[in-house]
């Protein structure tokens, strides 16, 4: 145990050595809570939010932050072509198999709600409780793109304080919110530590994912998953400024769920950090009332 966490190492179907990070103990009282990150993130973007969650007096937690393969501590996998939603979902459920979860709240960010989704499709008992974080049944092609157009073109950096500039040259305008800290806890959940470098913790055959989705067509939406988790209570957040999760999604998801709860995060874009802006707080409460309902 070390900076209030564990590692845990388990094997995905094909082999492949994989990693989470371990927070908390088991309660029979709470339910644990799987974090699930972005695209190209990994487990080091729930550090804060999962102390909080884990050591909280009212309802301490487990709480597992997974890296998907080819993110921070999981091994690369040599055919891009299985960094897809489908394989990592089977991997976050031999995770769960591995630790011994049946049930559990989830957390997504960006792809971890994508994720949630089939997971909820493919083990609708394991799913009892979900927060998506910026994202929903319709992602926004306008901010798959944005997304794309700076992980192509992102410059390398040479310190971690070039590595903050460039993310706040990038990303400042939409996250108006941020102070000097939250840009350089940023920067280093990014980035893994190579001699005093700063770099990027993917593998970056996972771009061509991003190269091989034609955004000149409307993307699949996941509104017939999103229906079957009708019974399970939902917060969603949404960053002001997000170009990925619209409005209007957020609106549709309203009126679909019957029991769905929407933040919105002044301020920032895709995705909110989640140790910011009192989400710690809300999301705790948001899991101690569905316990207590």
């Amino acid at each position: 145990m070390s900076d209030g966490f564990s590692d845990f190492f388990f094997s995905a179907q094909d082999g492949l050595k994989l990693h989470a990070r371990v927070y908390g103990k088991n309660s029979g009282k709470h339910l644990p809570v799987i974090c699930l990150p972005g695209l190209t993130r990994n487990a080091r973007d729930f550090h804060e939010l999962a102390l909080f969650l884990s050591t909280r007096k009212a309802a301490p937690r487990k709480v597992i932050a997974f890296d998907y393969r080819g993110r921070g501590q999981s091994e690369s996998d040599k055919n891009w072509a299985n960094y897809d939603v489908i394989t990592e979902t089977g991997d976050v459920v031999a995770g769960l198999t591995a630790l011994g979860i049946e049930h559990a709240a989830f957390i997504g960010t960006s792809r971890g709600g994508i994720i949630i989704h089939a997971l909820a499709a493919a083990r609708p008992g394991a799913v009892k409780a979900v927060v998506l974080n910026d994202v929903g049944p319709v992602v926004e092609a306008a901010g798959l793109a944005q997304i794309r157009a700076y992980l192509q073109r992102a410059p390398t950096a040479a310190t971690y304080g070039e590595a903050i500039a460039i993310q706040r040259v990038a990303n400042e305008a939409a996250f108006p919110a941020l102070k000097d800290a939250d840009w350089e806890r940023l920067v280093r959940s990014h980035c893994r530590d190579e001699g005093g470098k700063p770099v990027m913790d993917f593998d970056p055959a996972i771009l061509n994912t991003l190269k091989s989705i034609n955004l000149d067509v409307p993307l699949p939406s996941l509104w017939p998953q999103f229906i079957g988790l009708r019974s399970v209570p939902i917060l969603a957040i949404r960053g002001e400024n997000s170009k990925l999760f619209s409005v209007e999604t957020l609106d549709q998801m309203q009126k679909r769920h019957p029991n769905l709860t929407a933040v919105t995060v002044e301020g920032q874009g895709h995705a909110p950090l989640l140790e910011t802006a009192g989400l710690p707080e809300r999301i705790a409460a948001f899991l101690q009332d569905i316990e207590t309902h």
